[in-house]
């Protein structure tokens, strides 16, 4: 268990407190300040930068009663000696302005103490706190550090958990996380499939009501053993209901039924991630300028994955090709071609068609270097 060397603690703060008022002439502005404005309103406006409006309705919020700058000159100098900036005091007095009223050496140093023990450096911890400054309400003993040993069951490194953490500090502030990975084990979703939403989609573990998306997809006929159970959960979070909608009426309108959506969503989850646009373009693709049947893609969605340019339009032109000079069967799959890897599709559709070999591997490779060099141009923009 984490613990605070009480003295070590003490003079630390000490040494805090010995450095000067970040404003030292607030002092006397206390003094001459109208009674009308509260003490806290007028702390907030000249040390932190608050617009008067803004000062007076997080007072008043809040109700912050400071009547001294003892507390709220303690918590500044304690972050700003560890490198907060300013802007980021602001944000994180806005979010928690109970901050200015606690005891740093209660509920701020033994946090920060506790994520450096763990191999986070002072920018980590900082960028930390600062993106989330309700991380340091929790109660370190009874939820920070069991959270903590509990999620390294499935991120099994410090800096993963240090890393995912400034990625989603709510983590660390909500219990529900707990819950719900509970819940999942329950369900039997295997450990690193767990492991994989922490890395891939931690929220999902943040949303109240996961235990019914959980049965939405085992009624879909998802087994959670499987590591398809994951995918398709982070598309069932991500995707809001009308956006879900959308998509289902775009499939539908290349010719799909609601049949073919369910059947394409369980064999790939990720087609449903795939944007509105992306989809367009395969499809019109696929059907309009090809020909090809469009209910082939959803017996074989993965192909909405790939990449136009680096792909499907390259393999395509060969498989066109072929099909046109009868070098490859009518009724063979339209899909397969689009499901190896570079070097098997070269060996298996180009290679073996001696005569038109070099057409072909030019054909391919001209649109192959197209991509390329839009690749290259984007990068430089």
């Amino acid at each position: 268990m984490f613990t605070i060397h009480r003295h070590k603690t003490l003079l630390y703060l000490k040494a805090l407190t010995s450095q000067p008022n970040p404003n030292p002439i607030f002092h006397h502005f206390c003094t001459a300040t109208s009674k009308s404005t509260p003490f806290a309103v007028s702390y907030l406006i000249h040390n932190l930068g608050f617009s008067p409006q803004s000062a007076s309705k997080l007072s008043s919020t809040y109700e912050l009663r400071f009547k001294t700058t003892q507390k709220p000159d303690l918590v500044l100098n304690f972050f700003r000696n560890h490198g907060v900036s300013d802007s980021q005091l602001r944000h994180m007095v806005a979010k928690a302005p109970w901050l200015l009223s606690c005891d740093p050496s209660k509920r701020v140093f033994p946090k920060f103490q506790f994520f450096l023990s763990k191999g986070a450096s002072t920018s980590d911890v900082v960028n930390l706190v600062s993106r989330c400054p309700v991380l340091l309400s929790p109660s370190l003993e009874n939820h920070i550090i069991p959270t903590y040993e509990f999620l390294s069951r499935f991120l099994q490194s410090h800096k993963g958990i240090v890393t995912h953490a400034i990625r989603n500090p709510f983590l660390f502030t909500h219990h529900v996380v707990s819950h719900n990975i509970r819940m999942l084990i329950e369900n039997g979703v295997p450990d690193s499939s767990i492991s994989r939403l922490l890395r891939v989609d931690s929220k999902v573990l943040n949303t109240n009501g996961l235990l019914k998306l959980v049965q939405e997809l085992k009624d879909l006929g998802f087994n959670p053993s499987q590591t398809i159970f994951s995918v398709a959960l982070h598309a069932k979070r991500t995707v809001m209901k009308a956006r879900w909608k959308e998509k289902v009426d775009v499939f539908k309108k290349w010719g799909w039924s609601d049949e073919d959506v369910l059947e394409a969503f369980r064999k790939q989850p990720h087609c449903m991630l795939t944007s509105v646009d992306k989809i367009n373009l395969v499809m019109n693709f696929w059907v309009n300028r090809l020909g090809w049947d469009a209910i082939a893609i959803a017996k074989v969605p993965r192909i909405l994955g790939a990449s136009m340019e680096r792909k499907i339009i390259p393999r395509a032109l060969v498989v066109e090709f072929l099909l046109k000079k009868g070098l490859r069967k009518k009724k063979a799959s339209l899909t397969s071609p689009f499901l190896i890897t570079d070097e098997t599709f070269i060996d298996k559709y180009i290679k073996p068609f001696k005569e038109e070999s070099s057409y072909l591997l030019k054909l391919y490779e001209e649109k192959l270097n197209l991509a390329h060099d839009k690749d290259n141009e984007a990068s430089m923009i």
